[in-house]
């Protein structure tokens, strides 16, 4: 199976490394100067698991993916929300008639995109959870154990190119599931993250500091309540058994846990505010249009107020 990973960071990179490392036929698509870097010094992994350092990755341009004749059984999508539409640009002359991709970004509005520019039958449901950044020397940096990507069909059930990715993805330094329950899994995740990083971009603070502050529990689970409500009307309420973990991880005093987005806020970069909050907050309404849900509201306009703030002084 040949399989193109879209960018080379700290997720789509690490996974896609773990895969190389074990003999499957990988191929990053990234920029130009990312191609010069992985050239020059290769792809290295430093890790818990085990540091990895892949002389010779192979590797493609845009350009020269567009220029080619170059045909993929998995495209692995990875990119950020907001980097969405340039990714579908670049891939696309990658997807052809036997092409499955897989995405594994946060949230569902990617789906929408990938159906439209693909067709849903082409477009499986995805899901990770790693801790990984990219360090100053090109360098992916897996910073805890925690590894893992679920992928399956959205209709559920176990098709034979499911089970195929499946064999693809068994063996490397990561946890590989196939999921029949991939969009229940993908809404439990998305719930627990608009939570967390609701709570810790609104107060600015960790969960154990959120908690220390009068008020902080009623907001945690106030916010949770709203995100939970939101899946049950759009048909995926989550399990009890997933909700009751969720709760006590963003309950845990003096818990050192904070989002992503709080931390691309806090070094001033580009967030996924649309994608994980805007967007959940859309479903609801259209699901519920009676519906409130004020503390997701609230989170929403302080992060659109950070973008405008960013917007503003990049002029």
């Amino acid at each position: 199976m040949r399989v193109l990973v879209v960018g080379a960071g700290a997720t789509g990179g690490y996974f896609g490394a773990r895969l190389a490392a074990i003999g499957r036929d990988v191929t990053f698509l990234v920029r130009p100067a990312r191609a010069a870097t992985l050239a020059a010094q290769g792809l290295v992994v430093k890790s818990p698991l085990g540091d990895l350092h892949l002389d010779q990755p192979k590797t493609i341009t845009a350009e020269a993916l567009r220029a080619g004749e170059s045909a993929y059984d998995l495209v692995v999508l990875s990119c950020k929300a907001y980097d969405l539409d340039a990714a579908l640009a670049d891939m696309a002359p990658a997807v052809t008639e036997g092409t499955v991709i897989l995405p594994i970004l946060n949230g569902l509005r990617h789906l929408d995109a990938l159906d439209i520019a693909f067709g849903p039958a082409r477009v499986l449901g995805g899901s990770c959870a790693i801790i990984s950044t990219v360090g100053q020397a090109g360098e992916i940096r897996h910073m805890s154990e925690l590894c893992t990507i679920t992928y399956g069909e959205r209709d559920g059930g176990r098709s034979e190119r499911v089970a195929a990715i499946d064999a693809v993805m068994q063996g490397a330094k990561f946890q590989a599931r196939l999921s029949e329950k991939i969009l229940l899994e993908m809404w439990e995740k998305w719930v627990f993250l608009a939570t967390l990083a609701g709570s810790t971009t609104l107060m600015r603070a960790s969960i154990g500091d959120i908690l220390a502050a009068p008020g902080g529990r009623d907001l945690i689970t106030g916010l949770h309540e709203e995100c939970l409500a939101i899946a049950a009307a759009n048909g995926h309420a989550p399990r009890e058994k997933v909700s009751a973990q969720a709760r006590a991880t963003l309950t845990a005093e003096r818990s050192p846990m904070t989002a992503s987005m709080l931390r691309d806020i806090l070094g001033g970069g580009r967030i996924e505010a649309d994608h994980i909050v805007g967007d959940l907050i859309a479903r609801g309404r259209a699901a519920e249009p009676s519906s409130a849900d004020p503390l997701l509201g609230l989170v929403y306009t302080g992060l659109k107020a950070y973008e405008a703030k960013r917007a503003r002084e990049a002029q």
